[in-house]
């Protein structure tokens, strides 16, 4: 999938991608992300991704920035 980082919780290791067409953002976890990708992530940035589904909803995996 693609999308686009809407946030970064400060001081904590996830965020929220938004989709469009979607009306629920998709988590993420620090985890999710390439090894030191997470700390140059900011909101805006765009990236692809994967999605599971995990106990508390669907959660993005696999997350790339954007080529």
């Amino acid at each position: 999938m693609d999308g686009t980082i809407k946030t970064i919780v400060a001081g904590k290791p996830f965020g929220f991608i938004a989709v469009e067409g979607q009306e629920k953002d998709v988590f993420f976890h620090q985890e999710a992300c390439e090894a030191g990708a997470f700390e140059t992530l900011k909101a805006g940035d765009k990236v692809t991704f994967d999605v599971e589904q995990a106990e508390k909803g669907p959660r993005a995996i696999n997350v790339k920035l954007a080529a």
